[in-house]
């Protein structure tokens, strides 16, 4: 609870962009520009913040494990669902599902840098047009499995179902991509999923695409053997899918979706630990919420529940779940990489005094380079060299008086906080272009990297002029996109 009251305490959010066509009627904005001033510093809880590194129990599996009827007086068609319309799933961190294997949080936060190094490559590879496809080579089928367990990507996870009878699965949420994807018998290669791998033979609505539907020429990387479309989907870690092109039906809480077109995975190499494949969310036509389109009138929202906490957070579609309040910026587009969703950042915040760095920083470029990514998939946000030092560098200056500590895999900037029972830091901001200033809680920036009373600060240097905003940095705030008006709003909810 006194996490919870000091979230809502400094999640403030300053509102001077113009009115969000959905909600226009419930922004309010000051003559001034500011809802509240926000506050410079900030007492961190250190004893709270260590004690929420271990991991507790998760609920019971019945509320992990959802089971869908088709014929429930709550599920809907298509045909019915309309803009406010919401479905809603749980949210869960990867940390808190059965399958995760490290207990030691300095192993799970070793891991986790690993998987986030991978994800920030493959990410700027694309975008500089190295892509995955070329870098990893996708074999002839065969019969290995691949274990997912060593190395797994994903982050946040979602339980769906798949079929009719609809197949309950958990998927990888990505932000930054755009297909969705199971894994299917027959399996000639497959990692280790949770659940049993989906079977099309049971399920009543599967139905392959043929090589000559428009749906088929939708797909990157596409192709055709015996009539069929088929897909292959590598990613910049060395994951891959490839398969068949499906139509079938999706279970999203309540919610029955028929036809999306699907990826049914035949040969996958493994780094999703424990998901059955992942649920695209990006900015193109073939992630879900480009398939769902005049469904949800274009409108998710998530919320990614804070480390430690016992809650779930949540993924929901439609425009109703679009909030009143929130602080809405434009969307940018980058036409070399239409998944991504960008957002305009002037600059960035310590301690209420804005860093000297220049705008031009953070801009997204007529050819498409630099700009600033928001990222499910990435936990560390990235910040181009200089911005990154002259950041650092000033929030250093405001924590002199800290014990520090060496630095710690990809952070520079750690402190020797055992024995401390709270520490006063500056806080940190977001300046969003239009106006809106984000000022994230010290828990958003200021992590402990194990259970002694190391924390370290919670950015790093991006390898590119690519800037990320990562999912620690997005942790208990509301996000909804609306990619119908092309905005992305901040709160003002947390969870």
């Amino acid at each position: 609870m006194l996490i919870l009251v000091a979230f809502k305490s400094f999640l403030l959010l300053l509102l001077l962009a113009p009115p969000h066509p959905a909600v226009s009627s419930t922004v309010t904005t000051t003559s001034s520009g500011h809802a509240i001033p926000f506050p410079s510093y900030e007492h961190l809880n250190i004893k709270e913040s260590i004690a929420a590194t271990v991991l507790r129990p998760s609920q019971s599996s019945s509320d992990d494990t959802n089971h869908y009827a088709a014929d429930s007086e709550l599920t809907h068609k298509p045909t019915t669902v309309h803009n406010s319309t919401a479905a809603k799933l749980h949210l869960v961190h990867r940390d808190k599902l059965a399958f995760s294997w490290h207990h030691d949080h300095r192993r799970r936060f070793e891991s986790r840098m690993k998987r986030d190094a991978r994800r920030v490559g493959g990410l700027i590879r694309r975008l500089s047009g190295g892509g995955g496809a070329a870098a990893y080579e996708v074999a002839d089928f065969g019969s290995e499995v691949v274990s997912g367990m060593d190395q797994g990507s994903g982050e946040y996870f979602v339980r769906i179902g798949v079929g009719s009878p609809a197949r309950s699965q958990y998927m990888v949420i990505d932000s930054g991509s755009d297909i969705v994807w199971v894994q299917c018998q027959p399996c000639s290669q497959c990692y280790h999923q949770s659940d049993p791998v989906f079977d099309p033979a049971d399920s009543a609505s599967f139905a392959g695409v043929s090589c000559s539907s428009s749906v088929c020429d939708r797909v990157e990387n596409s192709g055709c053997h015996a009539g069929r479309c088929k897909y292959e989907v590598s990613y910049g870690d060395g994951s891959y899918t490839k398969g068949t092109l499906a139509m079938e039906t999706l279970t999203i809480g309540h919610t029955t979706v028929q036809n999306v077109a699907i990826g049914c995975g035949h040969m996958n190499r493994g780094m999703f630990i424990g998901a059955a494949g992942l649920l695209g969310l990006g900015g193109g036509s073939m992630s879900l919420v480009g398939q769902l389109g005049g469904q949800t009138g274009g409108a998710y929202s998530y919320c990614l529940v804070s480390r430690g906490t016992s809650s779930y957070g949540s993924l929901e579609f439609g425009r109703a779940v679009l909030p009143a309040g929130a602080a809405w910026v434009p969307l940018l587009r980058n036409p070399r990489a239409p998944s991504f969703y960008y957002v305009g950042l002037s600059g960035l915040g310590v301690g209420g005094t804005r860093v000297p760095i220049s705008e031009t920083t953070f801009r997204l470029t007529e050819l498409g380079g630099g700009g600033v990514v928001m990222d499910t998939g990435t936990a560390v946000t990235r910040l181009p060299a200089a911005a990154y030092v002259a950041f650092r560098d000033t929030f250093m200056a405001e924590t002199a008086n800290l014990p520090r500590a060496a630095g710690v895999s990809i952070f520079d900037t750690c402190y020797d906080l055992n024995g401390f029972v709270t520490v006063r830091v500056p806080t940190v901001s977001f300046f969003l272009s239009g106006g809106p200033i984000l000022t994230l809680p010290a828990r958003n920036f200021l992590i402990p990297v194990d259970e002694r009373g190391t924390f370290c600060f919670a950015f790093a240097p991006s390898p590119s002029d690519l800037s990320i905003i990562g999912n620690i940095q997005q942790e208990g705030i509301q996000i909804s996109f609306d990619g119908a008006n092309g905005y992305v709003g901040f709160g003002p909810n947390v969870c």
